[in-house]
């Protein structure tokens, strides 16, 4: 299926996603924070990218512009998965280059549906 990166500071966030995305058939990538989820995404080319974001150094809105913002990486859809759960929150998240808003907990079924959206433009 899909090659997907995870950028998540919390290991248990980390652990329930890649759980997720792995049981529906999806290869994973992981990075701890935004400077190594850009640096991922240009090396690896991932077909999306699941993005947390508050997280230390450039947080995932930061991260979310580099990568919408950047040639090499702006074809990459980004979903922003996060507790933050204000609306201004998901518009800034949309200006930053963002495709999808998911707020955690996430629920798997709703995941899959926008990963799926996203994958197919």
């Amino acid at each position: 299926m899909a090659r997907v990166l995870i950028v998540d500071d919390s290991p248990t966030e980390m652990y329930k996603l890649t759980g997720m995305l792995e049981k529906h058939g999806h290869q994973v990538l992981k990075a701890e924070n935004g400077a190594d989820g850009v640096a991922l995404a240009r090396q690896e080319q991932p077909d999306a990218v699941l993005m947390d974001i508050v997280m230390p150094g450039v947080n995932g809105f930061q991260a979310t512009r580099q990568l919408s913002k950047t040639l090499e990486t702006a074809h990459i859809p980004v979903i922003i998965v996060t507790t933050k759960d204000q609306e201004t929150d998901k518009v800034w998240g949309q200006r930053q280059g963002a495709r999808d808003y998911l707020t955690k907990p996430v629920d798997e079924d709703t995941l899959i549906k926008k990963l799926n959206a996203v994958l197919k433009g």
